[in-house]
């Protein structure tokens, strides 16, 4: 499988969140799966490209030409895609990817999730985003989405398209539930 992992380019955020992230890495690449993701060395993506990458797996790196101009590509990269803009990163990475996990992340993960969920709300594909909940990061979007849900502004059962994993072990339930839709 293919997995595009979104996730925040900061070092200064909670350790639990970089733990976290390295078990997924590891598990990615011990099962076989395939890291796609933003190409950048800071935050949370280096953490997963690298813990993959020692664990024998595959990485894809989506990295903007304003990233490699800065000298911030990953060295955990198996293959380099160079795009123009984060646009093109996310249609790159759209893809590129069977399904998506939503790691801690900013506004950038947040345009990633939402310009996937959209574009599947359309009918543009049939993959899912899997908000991986580490610590209730997601809980405010989660409760956001419920409300919008209530106000009737989402179109079907948001859960369909957006999955919600406290733990490895639902993520990996989560992920398999979105390649068998």
């Amino acid at each position: 499988m293919r997995v595009g992992v979104f996730c925040s380019a900061n070092n200064q955020i909670d350790a639990v969140y970089f733990e976290k992230t390295a078990e997924l890495g590891r598990w990615l690449a011990q099962n076989g799966h395939e890291v796609v993701f933003g190409g950048c060395n800071l935050g949370l993506m280096e953490c997963v490209a690298r813990a993959a990458v020692e664990a024998g797996g595959r990485t894809v790196g989506v990295v903007p030409g304003i990233i490699e101009e800065h000298g911030r590509t990953s060295a955990f990269v198996s293959e380099l895609v160079m795009c123009k803009d984060l646009n093109e990163r996310k249609a790159l990475m759209l893809g590129r990817s069977d399904v998506f996990v939503a790691l801690p992340g900013g506004v950038g993960t947040l345009d990633e999730v939402f310009t996937v969920i959209a574009s599947y709300t359309i009918g543009y594909h049939r993959k899912r985003v899997v908000l991986y909940n580490v610590n209730g990061f997601w809980n405010s979007l989660i409760a956001l989405l419920k409300d919008m849900d209530g106000k009737g502004v989402i179109r079907g059962d948001w859960r369909t398209y957006i999955g919600v994993a406290d733990n490895l072990e639902e993520l990996q339930q989560q992920m398999m539930i979105s390649t068998n839709q």
